[in-house]
Formats: C-alpha cells, structure tokens, sequence
C-alpha cells in the first residue's frame, strides 16, 4: 500500500520546447535502464530477500523509482508539449509522433518498446543485489549522458537531481547487500518472520 503525494518528488519546469532532448530523454522512462525497469525489478526482487532491511530498501526503492518515472515523464511532456510537427520530425521524433502524437509511451532513444526482458528477479538475494548496484551505476552513466547532450539549465537541474538519486540509491543496495551477507553467514537460531505484505 503506497501514499501518493500530488506533487513531483523535485519540481520540473521546462520553458523552452526541444523535442531533440525529448528524444533522448524519453529512454529513461522506458528504455533498458530507465525507471520503468529499476522500479519492476525492485518490486519484484523483494520477495526473494530474506532479511526485513532488504525487503524495505527494495521496497522504498522501488517506489522513489515510480517517482522518478513520473518526473522523466513530465520532463519528456515539456519538452514536447509547444513544439510543432515540423521541429518534431527535425529531431527525428517522426515516427514516434506517427504513433503516439505527444503522448508519453515507454521506449528507448531509440524507439523500442519496453520489455520485461529489461529486467531480472533471479531469486537469489546476493545476486540481485549485485544487479540492483549495476542498474543503479548504469542508470548515473545515462543521467550524465543526458546532461552532457542538454544545455537548458531547467532541464539540466532535475536531471542532476536524478543523477544524484542513483548514486544514493547505489549506496543504500550496498548496505543491504552486506546486511544480507551477514545474516547468511551467521548461525540461524530463529527464523526471521515475513512482513504482513508477504505472507
């Protein structure tokens, strides 16, 4: 069960219409290490972790993604939103614009859909983990493309703010991957009891 707050997690106000930034931008919300992806794979991974830390950094993890998949989302709308058919088609967004007008669809910068094929929950705690840490690198590495492609300062900002959250998250995967450990390594005199949400 989730609260939602009606309002974006950092605020995002794009004056300037740049469909180009669009393009690009948009793989975060539906490409192969975009927010879509991270938030199904932690939503998925925490019912295979076995201690009730991992369970709720997967958990809280998982929804700041759906977070950030509504901010990237609001990002693409602005850039869009006062362009025109022509400036849409100069990005290379004419295909795109073909099947979804100016609507916000899952896909990478270059154009495929998303797929669960983006995302793994292998059942194994330390395993995922490691992949958790991955994504989250892996995700930094295209803030920092975009950023380094963008020059508008008001799209640069919440994308540096997105940045800034996967180095966190990064750091939080890693505490729970050595809690984990030790719990694997030490002796099990009882067994630890499940969250009501998984039983």
């Amino acid at each position: 069960m989730w609260a939602y707050e009606k309002k974006l997690e950092h605020p995002i106000k794009i004056r300037k219409p740049d469909p180009r930034m669009a393009k690009v931008i948009i793989t975060q919300y539906g490409g192969p290490d975009g927010e879509l992806a991270a938030s199904l794979r932690y939503l998925s991974q925490r019912f295979s972790m076995i201690t009730s830390e991992a369970i709720a950094t997967l958990n809280d993890i998982g929804t700041e993604e759906l977070a950030h998949l509504e901010m990237v989302g609001a990002i693409v709308h602005q850039l869009v939103e006062g362009a025109s058919v022509e400036e849409i088609e100069a990005a290379g967004l004419g295909p795109y614009y073909a099947d979804h007008d100016k609507a916000i669809y899952p896909v990478s910068a270059d154009g495929v859909p998303f797929t669960a094929a983006y995302i793994q929950s292998k059942g194994d705690p330390i395993t995922d983990l490691h992949e958790d840490m991955a994504a989250e690198q892996k995700a930094r590495s295209t803030y920092e493309y975009l950023i380094n492609m963008a020059d508008d300062p008001d799209v640069i900002e919440p994308l540096k703010f997105l940045r800034e959250r996967e180095v966190v998250h990064f750091q939080r995967f890693g505490e729970a991957l050595r809690i984990v450990q030790d719990y694997l390594q030490s002796p099990h005199l009882f067994t630890m009891p499940k969250p009501d949400f998984m039983k």
